[in-house]
């Protein structure tokens, strides 16, 4: 998401820091290629034109004037403006009596169903709560049952399927089973169409009336574009919404959707869905996805991500490998394996700092996600003893390794060549020891330069 409004975006403040001195002229200029990119980018006209408005009484003010480096001040007002018109991060509100109601709305096709079961898992893993799945959506074929499999997979709760029960029905059988088992709270799955209409938003309203649920959370598609806003706008006037998830985050919307919402409603984005694993469900930070939009990477999401997916055990046994100069082709495929877990390698790479500006290069270079997959596949072809040993691996031996995986034996040598530079920089971890690592620092794993008097000298 955001991909091609950052482009846009970081182009244009590159020629801003590029200037010593910025004029009004310059600064209105920059406004109008921002303007433009915006609505590109399918943010609302209104919440365009109020975004410029305030960027620009910020920007030709005295205080980018006195700025030692107006271009970066201009960015840095332009971020500030971003933060405010994505709001505040806002987490779950379970303050109440157990179980917490909390109903899932928007249109059939949003990614609703899967969205709770993300939910529940996240407040099982993360929030210690146990939470109960219910699937009000009596009209669409296999749904309730869809949302049973998806609870298995979560390992929470799902509430027994009764045929023929009404929507309401449902959601008081589901309190009334969460509070006899003692559940925290309870996600209710409702029903969605392909469009808005009354029947929809009548059922709708009488499941709020019913359970008087502590958050309505509106589930929205990223690639809605400009129809978002409407949507956003006719849920909220209607049924009444306390926060909005953006699901396929990590596709190749144009963002226009998160930028435009918030400001619609005054209602906060709460969760991005970022991917179709259960686990992908990120809290939404505006001052992150603003450093993301400008450029700026987003390190602290990006550490939580490994935080949450490395394990710690297998983390410890690698430390002390490594420790000891030890590595071999297992410690690599586990290594891989958590990549993996983190999730799509772009969307990793797009969390780092200064990467934005290299985009172009990374898509020429085109890197394959599917690679990972690939070297993980050819070590999962070898025999524990060439995993331990892989000096041992000869022409013979690469065919084999190449044909068990389907990739051609350049693939198996490439591997091989990455794998020994690693395992020539750990050995050398091994021989420094940690004070001996922290005397010579990173520069102590780096190749020696040949003396003066040597083959390269003068």
């Amino acid at each position: 998401m955001f991909e091609s409004l950052s482009s846009r975006l970081i182009s244009v403040f590159d020629r801003l820091r590029g200037r010593g001195a910025l004029s009004a002229a310059d600064v209105n200029e920059a406004l109008r290629e921002v303007r433009v990119a915006l609505l590109e980018a399918d943010v609302a006209l209104d919440v365009v034109k109020d975004f410029i408005a305030k960027v620009g009484e910020r920007a030709v003010g005295q205080e980018v004037v006195r700025s030692v480096t107006p271009g970066q001040m201009v960015v840095k007002i332009v971020q500030d403006c971003l933060v405010e018109m994505l709001g505040e991060a806002s987490e779950l509100n379970l303050l109440s009596v157990p179980p917490v109601p909390i109903l899932m709305v928007g249109l059939q096709g949003s990614g609703k169903t899967t969205t709770a079961a993300k939910l529940a898992l996240r407040l099982r893993e993360q929030d210690k709560r146990k939470a109960l799945l219910a699937s009000l959506d009596v009209t669409r074929p296999a749904a309730q049952e869809q949302l049973a499999i998806l609870a298995g997979q979560a390992e929470v709760g799902s509430l027994p399927i009764v045929p023929g029960q009404t929507p309401v029905a449902i959601a008081r059988r589901a309190l009334d089973v969460g509070r006899r088992e003692g559940y925290d709270a309870v996600i209710l799955d409702t029903a969605g169409r392909l469009h808005i209409d009354d029947e929809l938003m009548a059922e709708l309203a009488a499941v709020r009336d019913a359970t008087l649920p502590m958050e309505t959370l509106l589930v929205a598609d990223a690639m809605t574009g400009q129809d978002a806003v409407n949507l956003a706008r006719s849920f909220d006037q209607r049924i009444g919404i306390t926060g909005i998830v953006l699901t396929r985050a990590d596709g190749d919307a144009r963002g226009g959707a998160a930028l435009s919402m918030r400001a619609v409603t005054g209602k906060p984005i709460k969760f991005l869905g970022a991917g179709e694993k259960l686990s992908a469900l990120e809290v939404f930070h505006p001052d992150r996805v603003a450093g993301r939009i400008l450029g700026m990477g987003d390190v602290v999401t990006l550490v939580e991500k490994a935080m949450a997916t490395v394990e710690k055990d297998e983390a410890e046994k690698l430390a002390e490998r490594i420790a000891k100069g030890r590595f071999d082709l297992d410690d690599l495929a586990a290594q891989l394996r958590q990549i993996k877990k983190m999730g799509d390698l772009k969307g990793i790479m797009g969390m780092l700092p200064g990467i934005a500006q290299m985009r172009r290069q990374i898509d020429e270079a085109k890197i394959d996600p599917r690679q990972i997959g690939r070297q993980e596949a050819i070590i999962l072809s070898m025999t524990p003893k060439e995993r331990r040993n892989p000096d041992i691996i000869k022409a013979g031996r690469k065919k084999r390794i190449a044909a068990g995986a389907g990739v051609q034996v350049q693939d198996v040598n490439r591997l091989l060549k990455q794998y020994e530079q690693m395992a020539d920089m750990i050995k050398k971890v091994g021989r420094m020891g940690q004070k001996g690592l922290m005397r010579h620092g990173i520069a102590g794993l780096m190749p020696q330069s040949p003396p003066h008097g040597g083959r390269f000298g003068r």
